[in-house]
């Protein structure tokens, strides 16, 4: 599956039906008079956030999204069906965006199962048997519906992660995000290997999170560098930053510096985002160097240094330990370790 994540589009709800001009005539019926129905409503354009989608791919090959107009009024004082509400289906996380200044933010999904009204429908028409009065007693006046509402959008998916991975190409981001999930991220010895964002989840001493990784930085990033930072909107709700920095290739201050500057020229708050410093590699080298990095990455301003390598798995634990104190609480009560149900003896039944 290809991964979009801004689409332009176009919304339009239903116009309200128009209201009827009719009379009574029936033989043999003493009593006429005006009988026009009111037109329906309208349909509203909904946005609702669905599980299971991460991607807007499909927003490249369909852009027009019209909901049906309400029905004609009708004689007989029957009124118009009411036109049904178009649902747009979106990823968890989709932003809509007005498409004037592509900055001001509609709406903003942030949980599954969100119903948003964007645009409501026009509201149907009055029939000419709305107008009757004591002194008005056969009206030829009717409404022809409200018009329908349009607009030009921009949706802006920006993904749902607890644990955000950032650094410059080739730091081992993706060998980190496939060891510690079932993500199959492309790893290869040369620059941008990721091209596109990718999401794992991680178990760790029985707590679940999200983790994200994100195409390299470098520095000019926020200028449209290589691949740029378009994907930093990825990581701007993420909980923590994990600042993966290679300890065989590039002067790791250097490296920290041209990451943390890029951050904090893209803003959207990832400038004050709490951030983790890993030195990687650390199987490609010594331990004396190892240390010595560290040492001089805590004098650069790091806050913590926790040497790993995410191809042996050492030092993983200790990071994700760290990584846990940011998380929410647990809502789910754990039990005891030896602690078992009655319902654990019993044996296996498909039935």
């Amino acid at each position: 599956m290809h991964f979009l994540d801004q689409a332009k589009i176009y919304v339009r709800a239903g116009g309200g039906g128009p209201g009827a001009v009719s009379f009574r005539r029936e033989k043999y019926v003493e009593y006429g008079g005006p009988d026009g129905g009111n037109g329906g409503k309208g349909g509203d354009v909904i946005f609702e956030a669905v599980a299971g989608l991460n991607t807007l791919i499909d927003f490249r090959y369909t852009q027009h999204f019209k909901a049906p107009r309400g029905g004609h009024g009708m004689g007989k004082n029957r009124n118009g069906a009411a036109g049904k509400d178009l649902v747009i289906k979106v990823p968890v996380g989709t932003q809509i965006v007005d498409d004037e200044d592509r900055e001001t933010v509609l709406l903003d999904l942030t949980e599954a199962g969100q119903r948003v009204t964007f645009i409501e429908g026009g509201m149907g028409g009055r029939g000419n048997a709305s107008y009757k009065t004591s002194t008005n007693r056969a009206p030829r006046q009717h409404q022809p519906g409200m018009p329908a509402i349009e607009q030009w959008v921009w949706l802006r998916l920006k993904l749902l992660a607890d644990v955000g991975l950032v650094g410059m190409p080739n730091a081992g981001k993706s060998t980190f995000i496939n060891a510690l999930s079932n993500t199959k991220a492309k790893v290869g010895d040369y620059a941008f290997t990721t091209l596109r964002p990718q999401l794992g989840v991680v178990m760790h001493k029985h707590r679940e999170f999200v983790l994200a990784d994100i195409p390299g930085l470098i520095a000019g990033a926020a200028d449209g560098a290589g691949i740029g930072d378009r994907f930093l909107g990825h990581i701007e709700r993420c909980r923590v930053l994990v600042h993966l920095i290679d300890i065989s290739n590039t002067d790791p201050v250097e490296a920290m510096r041209i990451v943390e500057e890029e951050l904090e020229a893209y803003g959207g708050g990832l400038e004050d985002k709490p951030r983790l410093v890993a030195l990687n590699k650390i199987d490609l080298v010594d331990d004396a160097l190892a240390e010595e990095y560290a040492r001089e990455l805590l004098k650069a301003g790091a806050d913590e240094v926790f040497p790993i390598s995410g191809a042996t798995g050492k030092g993983m634990s200790k990071l994700l330990d760290a990584v846990i104190d940011y998380l929410p609480a647990a809502t789910v009560t754990e039990r005891p370790e030896g602690e078992r149900e009655e319902a654990d003896d019993k044996p296996w039944s498909p039935i």
